[in-house]
């Protein structure tokens, strides 16, 4: 009972300093990105959608909703929603305009979640070479978009007569004092702790203790075949399983693996391909829900279609670029 309580004792021990340091990384990070949000910084951003609507062959009203969906996701593709229903934009000038929003959708969870907490978690090398993965898959879906707008579109996929019918003024101007908005922020970024530090918690404390009293390399020997093909550590499945479900867990394990094992290439990978697996979870438990509630279950099994296999594509070639053995 005694040995129980001691190793115990010690795990935490050894848990606690870096829970507390990444937790103080998050508290930050959340803050400042609530606050960046707040205060429209987000917008400036998204400001270049106008550069890439006239290449693709749409109207400029339609780089109002992609501003958007840096702000608000919802809102962004309420606003494509509201151009396709009134007519301004056919079924294919809709996903052309759905595929180019797709980095400014991810410039939001960048201040969100992935500069305030994950690259606490991964660390500062992995998780800005990671971001900047993800950075990169969804700039090209975007500029794929693009070209695609320019090549397979034309006049009669745009019917500009009907933005008389159309509000496109973009979101409505901020009256807030700069007091409330902070407070706002402060509030928002108190819920994102309240739901993400006891999660972290308990995942980190697992993963350490499982790592601490097992040979993970051992315990994953079984897929050795697989990982050793892609040229990935066996340690690299229960990231991968992990992350397929939750990706801060998964994050969590992959820190919380035993240091090198895992090389800056074949731990970025990883993640990537969880990111691949998650998909599937993902599809029933968000894109379905929220795409259906868009634009109907017709045309948005359409989108999902799109999303789902340029994401799919890109993260594929990134980690071929990444596992390829020529560097």
């Amino acid at each position: 009972m005694q040995s129980v309580a001691a190793e115990l004792v010690a795990l935490l021990t050894e848990v606690a300093p870096r829970l507390a340091r990444i937790a103080a990384f998050i508290a930050v990070g959340v803050f400042a990105a609530n606050v960046a949000v707040a205060f429209g910084l987000i917008r400036y951003v998204a400001g270049l959608a106008g550069w890439l609507t006239r290449p693709a062959n749409l109207p400029d009203e339609v780089g109002t909703a992609i501003l958007t969906t840096a702000a608000s996701t919802t809102a962004g593709y309420a606003t494509l929603a509201e151009y396709r229903e009134s007519g301004l934009l056919d079924d294919r000038a809709t996903l052309v305009a759905v595929t180019i929003n797709t980095f400014f959708g991810f410039v939001q969870h960048v201040f969100t979640y992935y500069i305030p907490v994950l690259i606490p978690i991964l660390g500062v090398e992995t998780g800005v070479i990671y971001v900047s993965a993800r950075a990169g898959i969804a700039l090209a879906i975007t500029v794929t978009g693009v070209l695609a707008g320019g090549v397979l579109l034309s006049e009669r996929n745009v019917d500009r007569s009907a933005l008389a019918e159309v509000d496109a003024t973009g979101p409505d101007a901020d009256e807030r004092t700069s007091r409330e908005r902070v407070r706002e922020a402060a509030t928002k970024s108190w819920s994102t702790l309240r739901r993400t530090v006891p999660r972290l918690a308990v995942v980190y404390t697992l993963v350490i203790a499982f790592v601490t009293h097992y040979d993970v390399e051992a315990l994953t020997s079984v897929a050795e075949p697989i990982t050793g093909l892609l040229g990935l550590p066996g340690a690299a499945v229960p990231v991968i399983a992990v992350y397929t479900l939750d990706t801060t867990a998964g994050a969590v394990t992959l820190a919380g693996t035993a240091e090198g094992i895992f090389t800056l290439r074949t731990a970025v990978a990883s993640l990537l391909i969880g990111g691949i697996l998650s998909f599937a979870v993902s599809t029933f438990r968000r894109s379905i829900p929220f795409q259906y509630g868009i634009w109907g279950a017709e045309f948005g099994t359409k989108v999902i279609a799109v999303n789902t296999a340029l994401k799919l594509l890109f993260i594929s070639i990134t980690v071929a670029l990444l596992l390829a053995p020529v560097w």
